[in-house]
């Protein structure tokens, strides 16, 4: 994407009344929201996370699905969520907002149990040993997830990675998570839930054309 493009869509986020761009300071410091979800979507709807989410391409899908849920996509890219933004306007969705800031402050944002669902769709797998602290099912952000999930609330992960899927199931087992479900393949077997079937993505499309499974783990954390 060129630059002119890129502050083109920085702008025009600027005007978007459903995109919030703090600061670092100001989310770790007080973040305006945080415990007060239903102030800035005036209503006590459930609270569903996607986070590097990307153009929200599932933000937008998920919120189409579910108008009585709140859809949240998380990205510091804000060129890239623009196109979910503009086209939740668009489409007279009051259900989605975008939040551009870094994923390892998704604690900061939201008060413990006012989340009721995290997707994390098609993240970078940071296969390299160095790049662990990275991965957005490591041990450390689990631990932000759970923080902020209501009890029993769930998490979502699909990825085109088997080694995401693997590594991210050999930690589930190891922490001794409830996996609710998991397929390396969800175009191919039986049962795949309808959210992770009805909604693809750019990027996807792509992996499908090239015969590349997509997987998927659904799963609770427990104490």
């Amino acid at each position: 994407m060129g630059s002119k493009n890129k502050l083109k869509r920085f702008a025009e986020n600027e005007t978007f009344s459903n995109v919030i761009q703090p600061t670092r300071e100001e989310v770790v410091a007080d973040f305006e929201f945080k415990g007060k979800w239903s102030s800035f979507f005036k209503n006590n709807n459930p609270i569903v996370l996607e986070l590097g989410c990307g153009k929200g391409e599932y933000t937008v899908g998920l919120a189409k699905l579910n108008p009585n849920k709140n859809y949240i996509g998380i990205d510091i890219k804000g060129a890239r969520f623009w196109r979910g933004a503009k086209t939740a306007l668009e489409g007279g969705l009051s259900n989605v907002a975008f939040i551009r800031t870094q994923i390892e402050l998704v604690d900061e944002l939201f008060a413990e149990g006012e989340v009721s669902e995290i997707w994390i769709t098609f993240p970078d797998p940071q296969i390299k040993y160095k790049r662990t602290k990275h991965r957005m099912t490591n041990e450390v952000f689990l631990k932000k997830y759970k923080k902020v999930l209501k009890p029993n609330g769930l998490m979502h992960l699909k990825t085109d990675s088997e080694f995401m899927h693997g590594y991210t199931l050999g930690l589930l087992h190891g922490l001794k998570h409830e996996i609710v479900y998991a397929n390396h393949d969800v175009y191919k077997n039986e049962g795949s839930p309808g959210e992770v079937l009805k909604i693809q993505t750019f990027y996807e499309n792509q992996y499908l054309e090239k015969g590349k499974p997509i997987t998927y783990i659904q799963f609770r954390m427990t104490d």
